[in-house]
């Protein structure tokens, strides 16, 4: 069989899927499921190349031991897939609720990949614009990609996190010239790459990435300060579990005040949070006066001497530091997003605070133009950005695409 890179791109495809991510593989193997008719009929567009390439270079980057997920989260139909899968790997799921460990799980997916046929399914481009060619519920849309050819999809699902990277406005402040790798979003560090003995590092965010930003730094040899602007939270998961389930989704469906949703969505993520077991490796390293936690806390400026960066923070302290490292997460805001401007254009969709109104099928209203992921939590919930948010969007795009 030929590669990815061999292969042709048709003029006409029924399905595109934007992004190669989890969510992707999740929607993919699901509708294949349902339809195997549709093997050969889909697309999914990808920069990285492969399958899970982003979530791949993040999880090694940082060098995360396991996921935060329990093991029935998972891109496979199966919910006890993974579970099976692991039979002979037992050691590699993780108390408390059989957390999957990084390898096993990408072994999984990749596994699953083949299973499904899915490998040269992915074209290794980006999708740089979607033009409705009319506004009708028989449109047609132009995928404009990265070097500028054009392909025509008769329905499409974004499925790329949709998410851009958030930088705090004393950030934007800056003026001085500085060493780019002197000042890095999590997204942007891999430790594979690092040397950081001797050295002085900022981490700023109350989030799990945050503490393994931590954690990988002193294992190399720096010292941190970690620095968030409210108490450190510590939660087992991103959500309370009873989001998964009718327990409190059941109130959230109920509610036809898209912006009472948006609230209760707040609400339930609250911001980042930690584990309890990174909480407790963090507190044990700062006993051995490694790093210095320092909740309720935000910088106030921040400039660079040439050497070293000299910052201010609202508790008085001033200090110096080799690195400044943004674990801040993104922001989701479909109206700043451009991959999405020629469809909003066309369909003006209601927007809540950067979300999206979508209809039962998660598609922007009167369009075949359909959404997972964070930009769909106005209709999923507060998961809608993790595993079992995919889980749960994929039936409702494939009634809406079948």
């Amino acid at each position: 069989m030929p590669s990815v890179t061999d292969q042709i791109i048709p003029n006409y495809i029924d399905i595109a899927i934007i992004g190669g991510g989890v969510h992707a593989l999740t929607l993919a193997t699901h509708l294949l499921q349902k339809q195997k008719k549709r093997r050969g009929k889909l697309l999914v567009f990808d920069r990285g190349g492969s399958w899970l390439s982003q979530w791949r270079r993040q999880f090694n980057g940082l060098e995360i031991p396991y996921l935060r997920s329990p093991a029935v989260h998972h891109p496979e139909p199966n919910p006890f897939a993974l579970r099976a899968f692991a039979e002979k790997r037992p050691q590699e799921l993780y108390p408390p609720y059989d957390l999957p460990g990084t390898q096993l799980f990408e072994d999984f997916c990749q596994e699953v990949v083949q299973r499904w046929e899915l490998e040269n399914s992915l074209i290794p481009t980006q999708v740089m614009k979607i033009i409705p060619i009319n506004k009708s519920l028989s449109t047609r849309y132009q995928l404009v990609l990265e070097g500028g050819s054009k392909v025509i999809a008769r329905k499409v699902v974004i499925a790329n996190g949709g998410g851009r990277i958030y930088r705090p406005d004393w950030v934007k402040k800056i003026t001085d010239e500085y060493p780019s790798e002197c000042l890095c979003h999590s997204q942007q560090i891999d430790f594979s790459q690092l040397q950081l003995r001797g050295e002085n590092i900022l981490i700023i965010g109350g989030g799990l990435t945050s503490g393994h930003l931590a954690m990988g730094a002193i294992k190399r040899g720096a010292k941190v300060v970690l620095i968030a602007k409210r108490e450190f939270q510590e939660k087992l998961f991103d959500a309370d579990s009873g989001w998964l389930g009718p327990k409190y989704l059941k109130d959230f469906f109920a509610e036809n005040d898209f912006n009472r949703r948006w609230e209760m969505i707040q609400q339930a993520r609250n911001g980042g949070s930690l584990t309890p077991s990174m909480m407790l490796q963090l507190r044990r390293t700062s006993r051995e006066e490694k790093i210095t936690l320092d909740d309720r806390c935000e910088v106030v400026t921040a400039s660079w001497n040439g050497l070293q960066w000299q910052v201010k923070c609202s508790n008085g302290n001033v200090n110096k530091f080799d690195r400044i490292w943004l674990a801040t997460g993104t922001t989701l805001d479909i109206s700043q997003n451009q991959l999405f401007s020629d469809i909003l254009t066309a369909y003006q969709p209601e927007i809540i605070r950067g979300l999206p109104v979508l209809d039962k099928h998660l598609a922007i209203p009167n369009s075949n133009v359909f959404i997972m992921g964070g930009l769909s939590a106005l209709q999923i919930g507060p998961t809608a950005r993790n595993i079992s948010g995919a889980r749960m969007a994929s039936p409702k795009i494939i009634d809406g695409i079948c």
